[in-house]
């Protein structure tokens, strides 16, 4: 039997989500906690690979049992009282067996958290930038991303995936309570590629390159073209959704 755990998680303790022999990783947290509930061995298989340190409201992850959980509001509850604070599981829910948390998503949305002043509150989670940003310029530049397909010039390099294009169809700045708020949506995403977009948007921001040159970038296919990574505690995989007919 399959199920999609739905979870959230504050990623500042972790060395990101996949597991790693040298680093505490939040999949490593989630399957020795099934492990203990389940009383065997239970690998997960995460919807993504975010980075050290940067966050999900909503993360999704399936697992197989080899038969039907009685009760999967009570799995929760056990998972939750084991797992840390920074970890929180919210539904379990049964899907087909050919359903894969990763390959049959239809689209991720992340949001990057940016504010011009300190904040005690909001600080933890948000990129402070001391001066003035033009982001109707980069909203602008932003607006560019949906024409393009091949994103190299902000993936990391020497990942290991066969392709990298993707289809980007929403990508804005707005004004969010005490700062802005970048949101992307795509069918997929390349390692580092949110960080590396904003990266540049910022270099827009700040105006020492041209709308044009942030086209010119993508273009150029060459990660050294484009901005610095930002920081990842400002990152937060905000959604994913998928096609109604793998759920039971």
């Amino acid at each position: 039997m399959r199920y999609f755990l739905y979870l959230a998680y504050d990623g500042a303790n972790y060395h990101g989500w996949q597991i790693q022999p040298n680093g505490t990783t939040v999949q490593e947290r989630i399957e020795t906690a099934l492990g203990m509930v389940l009383r065997c061995p239970t690998p997960i298989t995460g919807a993504g690979r975010t980075d050290a340190g940067v966050n999900a409201r909503l993360m999704v992850a399936h697992f197989d049992t080899e038969s039907p959980v009685p009760d999967t509001i009570a799995l929760c509850n056990r998972l939750n009282s084991i797992l840390p604070r920074d970890i929180a599981i919210y539904r379990c829910v049964p899907v087909v067996p050919e359903a894969h948390a990763r390959f049959d998503a239809l689209s991720r949305t992340y949001k990057y958290y940016a504010t011009d002043h300190k904040s005690p509150f909001t600080g933890r989670y948000a990129w402070q930038y001391r001066g003035c940003l033009d982001y109707k310029r980069m909203n602008a530049a932003a607006m560019h991303l949906l024409e393009y397909n091949d994103f190299t010039s902000f993936s990391k390099l020497h990942t290991d995936v066969k392709t990298n294009n993707c289809t980007i169809t929403e990508a804005r700045w707005e004004r969010e309570g005490e700062g802005y708020t970048f949101t992307i949506t795509a069918d997929r995403f390349l390692r580092n590629m949110v960080r590396a977009i904003v990266g540049t948007l910022v270099e827009v921001g700040k105006h020492k390159i041209s709308i044009e040159k942030f086209c010119h970038i993508i273009e150029a296919q060459d990660r050294c073209c484009a901005g610095t990574s930002m920081p990842g505690n400002a990152l937060f995989l905000h959604n994913i959704t998928y096609p109604k007919k793998l759920f039971l």
